[in-house]
C-alpha cells in the first residue's frame, strides 16, 4: 500500500513537472522589467514593511514594480509608498463577505503555509487558494517573497520561466527545526536567496545541501526621513518595535529602573504596539515609572521621534539587521544595543558608533545608558561615528547591489554578460559591512 502511494505521488509530480515545463516553453522571454514583491500585510507596521517599500520605491526608477500584500486588514498603508509602486491585496478582509465559498474557506486553517511559520495563524484556506492563483498566473519576471511561507509557497508554484527571489529578515538558526527543514530541501528551486547579514549567509551556506542559484547577502537601506540631526541635548532614550517579548522592552524597562534611579530627569519613550503592551504598561505601574517611561504608541514618522531624542537603545534578544538602528545612525543619535549575533554585533563597532552590551543583561544595558547619559562627549562621538556607518547604507549604494542581482540573474536565463558588480562597502575595520 506504502509502495503504491509513494509511486501515486511520484507520478503526481512528475505530470506537474511535465506541465509548468510546457508553460514555460510557451512562456514570454525572461525579463526584470516587472517585479511583484508578495508581503504578509502591507498596511501594517514594522521594519519589514517599511524595509520592502523602500525597496519598492528605489526599484520602480528602472522597473514596473508592484507589492502583492496577501491581507488587508486595515484601510490604507501606514508608512508612506512611492507612487510609482502599485500595490494589490489577495484577501481584502475589509470586504463585506457575500462570497460564500470565501466564507467557508476563510474559515479552514492553511495547507500551503507550514504550521511552525510564525504568521501561520494568519493564512486560510481562502488564502492558500487566493496566494496559488497568483503565483500560477505569472509566466515571466521577478517575483519576491517576504518571510519563509510565501517563499516556500513560490519554491514549490512557481513557473521555471519566472525568476524567484526569496528575502529572509529573520535568522535561521531561530526559527523552528521544521520549518528549516523544509527551507533545506525547496530553497534550492529559488533564483536567490537574498540574507540581511553575513552570519545568516554563512548559515544557508553551511545548512543548505543544495543552494539557489544564487546566495547574496544584501543589507537593508536608510529609508528617507525628514528633519534635521538629532541636537543630542533632549534628555530622551526612545526603543522602537512591536510589542513581543522577543523584542527584550521588559528588560528595558527594568534596566531604566536603575537609569531613573540616577537620572530622574531623563524619560525612555517606547514606540510600538503588540501582544505585550498592557503587560508593559502595568511593568511600568508596578515599578512606579510612570512618567519616567513613556508608551507613545505606533508612529508612521521614526525620523521625528528619533530627532527629539539623544539616545536609541536596543534590548532584542535576537535582531536580524535593525532598520531602527540604522535609522538612529542617520539621524546622529547615540546607540546603546544589546550584542546580538547577527544583525547589531555586525553593524555596530563598539566604541566607534555604539555600545554593545552582553545580552539579556539588564544591568550591564543600565550602565551603557547611564555612561552615555553622563558623558557628553562619548554621545557626540558615537553619534558622528553612526552618521559615517550610515552613509555605507545609502538606498542608492544597497540599491544598486540589488540592481546587479537582478541583472546577473537575467544573464543567468539569457546568456547576456551584466554589468560588474557592485562593491561591498567596507567597515572601519577594513572588511565588508
Amino acid at each position: 500500500m506504502r509502495t503504491w502511494a509513494r509511486k501515486s505521488r511520484s507520478a503526481a509530480v512528475r505530470l506537474y513537472q511535465g506541465y509548468n515545463r510546457r508553460r514555460a516553453r510557451k512562456a514570454p522571454p525572461a525579463s526584470t522589467r516587472e517585479i511583484k514583491i508578495l508581503l504578509l500585510h502591507a498596511n501594517g507596521m514594522g521594519g519589514t514593511i517599511r524595509t520592502v517599500f523602500n525597496l519598492a520605491g528605489y526599484l520602480a526608477e528602472r522597473h514596473d514594480v508592484e507589492i502583492v500584500s496577501i491581507l488587508r486588514e486595515d484601510e490604507k498603508p501606514f508608512f508612506p509608498l512611492d507612487p510609482r509602486v502599485r500595490l494589490r491585496y489577495l484577501d481584502d478582509r475589509l470586504a463585506p463577505d457575500g462570497d460564500p465559498m470565501r466564507a467557508m474557506l476563510s474559515k479552514m486553517p492553511s495547507r500551503l503555509i507550514p504550521k511552525d511559520e510564525t504568521a501561520y495563524h494568519r493564512f486560510t484556506l481562502w488564502t492558500d487558494l487566493k496566494l496559488a492563483r497568483f503565483i500560477r498566473s505569472l509566466d515571466t519576471g521577478v517575483l519576491m517573497g517576504t518571510r519563509p511561507g510565501l517563499n516556500l509557497a513560490m519554491a514549490q508554484l512557481a513557473l521555471p520561466s519566472v525568476i524567484t527571489i526569496g528575502q529572509e529578515h529573520v535568522a535561521l538558526k531561530v526559527k523552528p527545526e521544521s520549518l528549516q527543514e523544509l527551507i533545506k530541501w525547496r530553497y534550492r528551486r529559488l533564483d536567490a536567496l537574498v540574507t540581511l547579514t553575513k552570519a545568516d549567509l554563512k548559515d544557508y551556506q553551511d545548512a543548505l545541501p543544495k543552494r539557489p542559484k544564487k546566495l547574496v547577502r544584501i543589507p537593508n537601506a536608510v529609508p528617507p526621513m525628514n528633519g534635521n540631526l538629532a541636537t543630542l541635548d533632549a534628555k530622551v532614550a526612545v526603543a522602537m518595535g512591536r510589542m513581543t517579548k522577543l523584542k527584550g522592552f521588559h528588560r528595558l524597562i527594568r534596566a531604566w529602573e536603575q537609569v531613573a534611579a540616577a537620572h530622574p530627569d531623563w524619560t525612555l519613550r517606547i514606540f510600538g504596539a503588540g501582544p505585550q503592551e498592557e503587560h508593559l504598561r502595568q511593568q511600568i505601574t508596578d515599578a512606579g515609572l510612570e512618567g519616567k517611561v513613556e508608551l507613545p504608541g505606533k508612529t508612521a514618522d521614526i525620523g521625528a521621534e528619533l530627532e527629539k531624542a539623544s539616545i536609541h537603545v536596543m534590548s532584542s534578544r535576537h535582531e536580524g539587521f535593525s532598520l531602527t538602528i540604522l535609522e538612529a545612525m542617520a539621524k546622529g543619535v547615540a546607540i546603546v544595543s544589546f550584542n546580538s549575533p547577527h544583525g547589531p554585533k555586525e553593524m555596530i563597532t563598539n566604541e566607534v558608533d555604539g555600545l554593545l552590551v552582553k545580552p539579556r543583561t539588564e544591568d550591564n544595558l543600565a550602565a551603557a545608558i547611564i555612561r552615555v547619559i553622563e558623558d557628553e562627549r562619548l554621545r557626540h562621538r558615537l553619534a558622528a561615528g553612526g552618521l559615517e556607518t550610515a552613509k555605507r547604507y545609502d538606498v542608492s549604494v544597497v540599491g544598486e547591489r540589488w540592481e546587479a542581482l537582478l541583472n546577473d540573474l537575467l544573464a543567468r536565463r539569457t546568456r547576456v554578460l551584466p554589468p560588474a558588480p557592485v562593491a561591498e562597502p567596507v567597515s572601519p575595520s577594513g572588511s565588508p559591512a
